[in-house]
């Protein structure tokens, strides 16, 4: 996906001049033909991620699109509350997009893992959750919100899956109706594992790349079903039960470290979310649903 972050805000910044950009000392070399047309436009801040957040809101607050880029749980967790106050409560428009998403980074440990990222933002006022799941949703959803006075949160992955949906920003996509009483709800890159793994299940598949605002009508659609959130974050499932007198559970990330080392595979095997797994849990789902 950063490839296609590249193209898009490449492309973005021949027609629109107040578009800056600000990295933590990672992907630059990826951005060398940015950096060469625009180099008074890319600015790599090191790796000082609370100020990059503050410059971003400074140059927010003077008319400038500024775009945030470094590694997930350094721009999220490390500077909420420059987030917080610096963007979402002056109300300055800004992108972030982070990279390493959840287990992206697998072989550098905990501190490289991020799976709380969604959850802690979508609490703050003025703020947009994205997580694309592929190149053609960034590329759609970037242009779409990147200048709209919004504080707006992109989940990049270096693993998106590779089916094509259409994509609107804030309205999640029904993949499959079967009319089933279970319906499976997942976001982001991890749609690869869970289709593959439900698509010949009597299941309904529904999928977001929204996090805030979640599509509360399209979950409405589903609130007489036994809806199972298999994602490997935290913060889709949150968002679900804001809807309120649903019958939801939760299959993903458990309360406790990931402390193995490996690929972003090793850990989704590990936490249970690869495609066999998946296709287990949703089985016992739909045997014990039926029982009932």
């Amino acid at each position: 996906m950063r490839r296609q972050f590249r193209d898009t805000i490449t492309d973005l910044a021949g027609h629109d001049e107040k578009i800056i950009l600000l990295f933590g000392d990672i992907s630059v070399y990826l951005f060398n033909e940015f950096k060469a047309r625009y180099p008074d436009r890319f600015y790599n801040i090191g790796i000082c991620e609370n100020t990059i957040i503050s410059i971003g809101a400074g140059l927010s607050s003077q008319g400038f699109f500024p775009f945030i880029h470094t590694i997930t749980p350094f721009i999220t967790e490390r500077s909420f509350e420059y987030i917080k106050l610096d963007l979402c409560y002056n109300q300055f428009g800004g992108n972030i997009l982070s990279c390493g998403a959840s287990f992206d980074y697998a072989w550098d440990g905990a501190t490289h893992h991020s799976y709380t990222d969604l959850a802690i933002l979508r609490l703050l006022p003025n703020i947009e959750i994205i997580q694309p799941g592929s190149g053609k949703e960034l590329d759609i959803l970037l242009r779409s919100q990147y200048n709209n006075g919004k504080t707006s949160y992109f989940r990049l992955s270096d693993h998106p899956h590779n089916i094509d949906i259409p994509v609107r920003f804030g309205k999640g996509v029904v993949l499959k109706d079967s009319g089933s009483k279970i319906t499976v709800m997942t976001a982001g890159p991890i749609l690869g594992n869970v289709e593959e793994a439900s698509k010949d299940l009597n299941v309904n598949l529904v999928y977001f790349h929204t996090i805030k605002p979640i599509d509360k009508d399209l979950i409405r659609r589903f609130k007489n079903t036994e809806i199972v959130v298999i994602h490997d974050a935290f913060g889709l499932y949150e968002a679900v039960c804001e809807v309120g007198n649903l019958s939801v559970s939760y299959y993903g990330m458990t309360d406790g470290f990931c402390s193995s080392y490996g690929t972003v595979h090793d850990a989704r095997k590990k936490l249970g979310l690869d495609i066999g797994s998946i296709r287990k849990k949703v089985k016992d789902k739909i045997k014990k649903f039926s029982k009932s």
